[in-house]
């Protein structure tokens, strides 16, 4: 099912006040401001008063002037900027639009804090942020549905340091090169490297722990296609029609991604209607089991010769620059750019009031 791209959003009495929260403490800080950076130019200013929030890389908030150019340029950050946000730095704000990709942003740490706020905002909620962020965790939840996974194996950063022998030897006993090893807890392709023996594997682990204390191991799909999906809604989600990425490296690593814009993108996919249908079902499945909102993109892994397709990984903050897959999904089922923004921010209003219909005290009956 598809959203129609004849429907105008709905009308508004007032601009929204609506903050765009971009930056963190994360890997991926980076790949935030590029998002941020699309949204921000992208967004209707007769619908929405904007005001752009930073988070710099040790965690403190910036607030007026234009955070987004402070910290994209590296800047000294203002003393007094704060590890906490005030109530009078929030104030007045209906909607908030987190571009925080990664840790201390994806996982459901700044979700948490802002159901606590009370303010409404884009995109998955506390459970659903962490139990995605987390691949281990998301590849068991996915298996217990019956998603198919390509064989993969957890290591935790004090074991591979205290034995790194045994645990080579384990990975080798259970999975078969190639492999791909990646932080459990991060996104944009960073700390994944591709093993081919024992040396690749070792140093694929040195660089994975740099990031995470938690690292997957992944046997490769071979003659792997790269299949991606977008899903769109709360109660009733939506999907848009697969892309397909060929990356510029041998897989789709950071430099594919973000820097050297030689990947080709293919929407829709090339692939048969019947391979159309199966990672567009999986898709949905997938975002309903984590009880996503809003968005996700749904990553999948098809063996080009032998037509099996793999659940690679659902992200709820999927990034958003000019050349991101999400929003060009969306664009070629119908619904453009800024259609698709206006359209997650009515999906936040939607998700915060059916979450203001619930109780919040309890009086036992009497008698």
């Amino acid at each position: 099912m598809q959203p129609s791209s004849s429907t105008p959003p709905a009308p508004v009495a007032r601009r929204l006040r609506l903050g765009v929260l971009f930056g963190g403490r994360s890997g991926e800080h980076e790949v935030s401001l590029m998002s941020a950076e699309s949204i921000l130019a992208a967004l209707d200013h007769d619908r929405y008063e904007i005001v752009p929030i930073g988070i710099a890389r040790d965690g403190r908030w910036l607030f007026g002037g234009d955070p987004l150019e402070l910290l994209r340029r590296g800047g000294p950050i203002p003393a007094g900027a704060p590890l906490w946000p005030r109530p009078e730095d929030l104030a007045g704000l209906d909607v908030i639009f987190p571009v925080l990709h990664g840790t201390f942003g994806e996982d459901g740490t700044v979700q948490g804090f802002l159901d606590l706020t009370g303010i409404p905002y884009v995109g998955c909620g506390v459970l659903a942020s962490a139990l995605a962020m987390d691949k281990a965790v998301s590849k068991q939840l996915f298996a217990a549905i019956g998603l198919p996974l390509t064989p993969w194996l957890v290591v935790y950063r004090h074991e591979w340091e205290r034995q790194p022998g045994p645990i080579l030897a384990r990975i080798e006993g259970q999975l078969d090169y190639p492999l791909f090893i990646k932080p459990a807890n991060l996104g944009s392709s960073v700390g994944i490297t591709k093993a081919r023996d024992r040396a690749d594997l070792q140093a694929g682990l040195d660089e994975a722990a740099l990031y995470d204390r938690k690292m997957i191991v992944e046997q490769a799909v071979p003659h792997a296609r790269e299949i991606e999906v977008s899903v769109l809604g709360n109660e009733e989600p939506v999907v848009s029609i697969p892309g397909e990425i060929v990356p510029s490296n041998e897989f789709y690593d950071y430099a594919a991604k973000y820097l050297d814009g030689a990947s080709i993108e293919r929407i829709p996919a090339p692939i048969t209607a019947e391979q159309t249908a199966q990672v567009q079902d999986m898709a949905l499945r997938a975002f309903c089991a984590v009880d996503a909102s809003g968005l996700s993109r749904v990553d999948f892994l098809l063996d080009d010769e032998s037509g099996r397709v793999y659940i690679n990984e659902l992200n709820t903050i999927p990034g958003f620059t000019s050349i991101s897959m999400y929003p060009k999904l969306w664009e070629a089922s119908g619904m453009p750019y800024g259609q698709l923004l206006d359209r997650l921010i009515e999906l936040a209003l939607e998700r915060h009031h059916q979450r203001s219909r619930n109780r919040t005290s309890y009086a036992p009956p009497r008698g």
